[in-house]
């Protein structure tokens, strides 16, 4: 099986065969990753975060597509900073990012008592259990975003519901998948599947963890401003929780320094969101988001191509 004789009798691969090569070697590949993140989380915090800034300098050294994705990114959103400030927010994001890569093994190996212990939860992280209507956690993408899923699962008791973009390494994606809902607290979707499995979950009363700031297109988008610039930004946030009656709670995740931990702000629900308009509930949300980022700008994800999706008739950015 998977070989076929030559005209001269020689066996040679069945078609198809390179390209399994290559699956087995990236899944051998992602097994030994995993394996040394299982080796490192036994390392001390502070030690870890040492790697981490060591290879956030790497990153940044050699990476050098998506700094410059991070490079146009603060220059667009933060255009009072001049080009030394500029230069020094980016370098200093890919130590955060370096961080925030190093130390997800605490998240997906750590034993829940080392978590539980390095988390601070700040806020009412009990409102999705007390709360007679769903709730939905509006989670902006900086680095600890999945710190603060981990927290959904650590401090509370409501079974969540979380969104994921499926991974194209099938053994990375069953790591992910594992990693995120270790716990036992949660259903995980990805966006491939789309919308209807997790709405069934909201109606069944579970909390949905949102990351919803990321350019994934005009499906379901529109055109908001960001920092003042076209960005495709989704309108379902508003529309799920607009038809489903949802609280809407802000949460935000953040590094904290050295092997301090990190901090989970459970902020107040959102009194008058969503409204009937889909577009200004999305503007509102951008709006949050810019506040949040001049609070710790290092430590959101510029290295996402957030412009990438462009309106008609303006060049790309990157």
């Amino acid at each position: 099986m998977g070989q076929e004789a030559s005209a001269g009798g020689a066996a040679r691969p069945a078609h198809g065969g390179a390209p399994g090569l290559r699956q087995a070697l990236a899944n051998a590949g992602a097994r030994l990753l995993l394996a040394l993140f299982w080796a490192v989380q036994w390392l001390p915090l502070s030690l870890q975060s040492a790697l981490g800034r060591a290879l956030g300098r790497l990153l940044h050294r050699f990476g050098r597509s998506r700094r410059r994705v991070a490079e146009i990114n603060v220059a667009l959103c933060l255009p009072e900073l001049d080009e030394a400030a500029r230069a020094a927010l980016v370098r200093e994001h890919f130590e955060w990012l370096g961080r925030s890569l190093v130390e997800r093994a605490l998240l997906w190996y750590a034993p829940r008592a080392r978590l539980e212990r390095l988390i601070h939860v700040e806020g009412d992280i009990g409102l999705a259990e007390r709360s007679q209507r769903p709730v939905m956690w509006l989670v902006p993408h900086f680095l600890a975003v999945d710190v603060a899923g981990a927290a959904t699962q650590l401090f509370q008791r409501a079974r969540v519901c979380n969104i994921y973009t499926a991974q194209s390494n099938p053994v990375m994606d069953a790591a992910l998948k594992r990693g995120r809902g270790r716990f036992g607290l949660a259903d995980m979707f990805t966006r491939q599947e789309g919308a209807r499995p997790m709405v069934r979950a909201i109606r069944r009363g579970q909390p949905f963890f949102n990351p919803s700031d990321m350019d994934f297109g005009l499906r379901d988008a529109a055109f908001v401003p960001f920092f003042g610039q076209p960005a495709a930004t989704l309108l379902a946030p508003s529309r799920l929780a607009r038809s489903l009656d949802m609280i809407v709670q802000p949460v935000v995740g953040e590094l904290l320094p050295g092997g301090q931990g990190f901090r989970v702000r459970f902020l107040e629900p959102w009194a008058d969101w969503p409204t009937d308009d889909a577009e200004a509930d999305a503007k509102r949300m951008n709006a949050w988001i810019e506040s949040e980022i001049r609070r710790n700008a290092a430590q959101y994800l510029w290295v996402h191509k957030r412009f990438k999706t462009r309106p008609p008739g303006a060049a790309p950015l990157y």
